[in-house]
């Protein structure tokens, strides 16, 4: 019988920076709760964003600026194919 052995294993992008890694279970439990943890404040800290956003004047006001340099390719893209 043979016995496998899984090690981490780390992932690189086209340039070889590494980017990732893949961890045998035995690992990832080990980091799991910190993990976790992370990804719900993190989570928490974008929502308080998005909401502040809807109130905040400088955001809208770019928000107007990109609509309005928008307007007229998006009525000609939606009605020529109408």
């Amino acid at each position: 019988m043979t016995v496998i052995t899984l090690k981490r294993q780390f992932i690189a992008d086209a340039n070889g920076k590494p980017v990732g890694v893949i961890l045998p279970l035995s690992e990832f439990a080990l980091v799991k709760d910190v993990l976790e943890q992370k990804l719900e404040s993190a989570t928490a800290a974008k929502l308080a964003q998005i909401k502040q956003a809807a109130t905040d004047p400088l955001f809208l006001t770019d928000l107007r600026d990109t609509m309005s340099a928008f307007a007229g390719t998006d009525a000609d893209w939606w009605e020529s194919h109408a």
